[in-house]
């Protein structure tokens, strides 16, 4: 099972117009994947909800997905609230992660993703080391959310390609 977290907590963000991209392509391979969205879920609290959640789709995922856009130059407080809130050994431990940054910037969150894989291996995650950094994300997509971008379709394919392999 593959989890994706769509990692903001902020309403209509092209992170999810990200998120459903590689949810798109994993599905075309034959994948179901799971997507963890953070603005739809109260991740702040380790109550019966987020119990119920963690049981159900993070605890047994095999492997995760991030798709993390930047913050202040670095990933958004929720995504560190939710692991934060987590039983790190049980969810995290020795899993594979896989990520890609967003941004309307020039740097796809590059930074972030450096801290994010900080925190991820301290987990004892294994980070895949194609992290995708996607920049000026807003030029990429029509105004459906859908990335029309061939260039930036490859390289998640690729990237995809390689984690699953």
């Amino acid at each position: 099972m593959i989890t994706i977290i769509s990692g903001t907590n902020r309403k209509d963000s092209a992170t999810k117009q990200v998120t459903a991209t590689y949810k798109k392509l994993l599905q075309q391979r034959g994948l179901d994947p799971y997507i963890l969205y953070l603005d739809e879920t109260d991740m702040t609290h380790r109550d019966k909800a987020f119990l119920a959640i963690e049981e159900q789709f993070l605890i047994p995922a095999s492997k995760f997905i991030f798709i993390i856009p930047e913050y202040n130059g670095s990933y958004p407080g929720i995504v560190k609230l939710m692991i934060d809130n987590t039983d790190v050994k049980k969810v995290w431990y020795n899993k594979p992660a896989l990520l890609t940054g967003v941004s309307t910037g020039r740097a796809g969150n590059l930074r972030g993703m450096d801290h994010l894989t900080g925190s991820l291996m301290h987990m004892k995650m294994h980070v895949h080391p194609n992290r995708l950094p996607i920049s000026v994300v807003n030029t990429l997509m029509d105004k459906e959310g859908n990335i029309t971008d061939s260039k930036t379709i490859d390289v998640i394919k690729q990237q995809i390609n390689e984690f699953l392999s």
